[in-house]
């Protein structure tokens, strides 16, 4: 199949009709996945710290060093909640925060070290690029150095999150502090040279247009051209509650189920080197969700056993592991447990 251009995607985005997008996007996962097997990952969120000096406009998760409800997880902490994620079979944790203002590298080494000597069976899917970003400058390390060295002491993969849109105009409105488009991007490449995996991703229905979205897409396409490093895709949709953003732009308006599923579907049709789409069930709820998998997704994400940041938002969605089984036996594709890799664990 031809590749997609951009036009044509924006187009797709503006013009097709949803069935057909769905029939579209189908296919393409079909060739991609052709045995027809859903997959999700038991983990969970651990947030290490709330404190944050980033400011986005579109969190309501952070808060600043001396508010009251402000904290840094203690090591006791982070085990019982490690202990809690392995009594229902887990595989990984999530494991971010917000950008903490004093934390240096020594810090994240020893937290990564007592973590995988403690618990050798838990991948750690950690630190987004602007974390990676903010450790490098106040440790005063590259990129590469700061990746090294956290790989070092038990560093499985970085998650996308920070990319938002990837288009500075869209970045200096809704997080001006945050690093711009060409260093997430670079984060993310000098990872990947290192054998360090990630996802890409990406929160629309702020302040940007459909060819920013695309133009998105296009940034992660050709970085993937290049390195091959991102394993999934994974999309949502901006969660307005409680966030500075709403009350600067009070007329964003919330995003619709067929707006979510339009822009799956295309960029499954899209993303031609990407093996991997991620349902967004924890924004979108689960029924959604499991639409989601007619739409072009292959993969439900994570149970979830904690989560912080979009419920601090106003959303709040949660599915346990029998739930996400039977979600995918109901349109009659196999259920399977995998780990970080998306290698399968165990079929059901």
């Amino acid at each position: 199949m031809k590749r997609l251009s951009n036009q044509e995607a924006i187009t797709l985005i503006k013009t097709k009709p949803l069935l057909e997008l769905s029939n579209m996007a189908t296919s393409i996962k079909k060739s991609l996945h052709p045995k027809g097997i859903t997959t999700f990952v038991v983990d969970r969120n651990i947030n290490y710290t709330n404190i944050c000096w980033v400011d986005c406009k579109f969190c309501a998760f952070y808060r600043k060093i001396n508010d009251k409800d402000a904290y840094i997880l203690t090591y006791e902490k982070i085990d019982e909640k490690i202990d809690e994620l392995l009594e229902i079979g887990g595989t990984q944790i999530l494991f971010q925060g917000g950008v903490h203002p004093k934390l240096k590298i020594d810090w994240y080494e020893d937290l990564l070290e007592h973590i995988s000597v403690k618990y050798p069976t838990i991948a750690i899917h950690g630190f987004s690029s602007i974390e990676i970003d903010y450790i490098a400058k106040i440790s005063r390390l590259s990129y590469e150095e700061v990746l090294k060295r956290l790989k070092a002491k038990g560093l499985s993969s970085i998650p996308g999150a920070g990319a938002e849109i990837l288009n500075d105009e869209v970045r200096d409105i809704i997080a001006p502090k945050k690093l711009d488009t060409k260093d997430w991007l670079r984060v993310h490449e000098i990872a990947h040279k290192l054998n360090i995996k990630s996802t890409a991703t990406q929160m629309y229905g702020t302040v940007e247009t459909d060819e920013q979205i695309v133009e998105h897409w296009d940034k992660i396409r050709q970085l993937q051209d290049k390195t091959g490093g991102f394993r999934a895709f994974i999309m949502w949709s901006f969660q307005s509650k409680n966030t500075a953003l709403i009350k600067q732009f009070p007329n964003i308006q919330a995003q619709s189920s067929n707006r979510y599923l339009r822009l799956l579907a295309v960029a499954r049709i899209y993303f031609d080197n990407i093996q991997n789409i991620q349902s967004s069930w924890v924004t979108q709820g689960s029924y959604i969700g499991q639409l989601a998998l007619k739409f072009g997704a292959n993969d439900l994400g994570s149970t979830m056993l904690e989560e912080n940041v979009v419920s601090s938002a106003g959303t709040t969605n949660s599915m346990n592991q029998q739930q996400m089984i039977r979600l995918i036996k109901d349109i009659d594709e196999t259920p399977a447990k995998r780990d970080t890799a998306y290698n399968i664990l165990e079929r059901f």
